[in-house]
């Protein structure tokens, strides 16, 4: 039984790494016109015990773009204020490839589920 409870162990992890990444990315859409704002992005790295461990909040280091906007009410004296540095294309790519990981852990957990079923009914027999 331990091979099972690894294995929904390993698939649980794998959903709430993904849900998390999925969190930012969604915060990171809803920022996109957010002046000043900072894209986050969320690092996974192995571990012994959930398969996978959720790393350190970051924001990316890319620099703000300047837009030109006199009227603007964040706009300096040259006319100037940064905006945000998130791609919306880069976003959705990430919202979708974090969407197929998190549905690939959630099959894997089910089908733990059911051969750990399976094999309870046989030893019943």
């Amino acid at each position: 039984m331990n091979d099972f409870s690894s294995a929904l162990s390993t698939a649980a992890g794998g959903m709430s790494a993904q849900g998390r990444r999925l969190r930012h990315v969604s915060e990171n859409i809803a920022n996109a016109d957010t002046p000043g704002y900072q894209r986050k992005l969320v690092s996974f790295s192995p571990d012994q015990d959930s398969g996978v461990r959720i790393g350190e909040l970051t924001l990316d280091a890319r620099p703000l773009p300047k837009i030109y906007d006199p009227a603007h009410p964040l706009a300096q004296s040259d006319g100037y204020y940064e905006g945000s540095n998130v791609d919306l294309l880069t976003e959705i790519a990430d919202a979708r490839e974090a969407q197929r990981s998190y549905e690939a852990n959630l099959k894997m957990f089910d089908q733990v589920r059911q051969m750990s079923s399976a094999l309870m009914d046989l030893l019943k027999k």
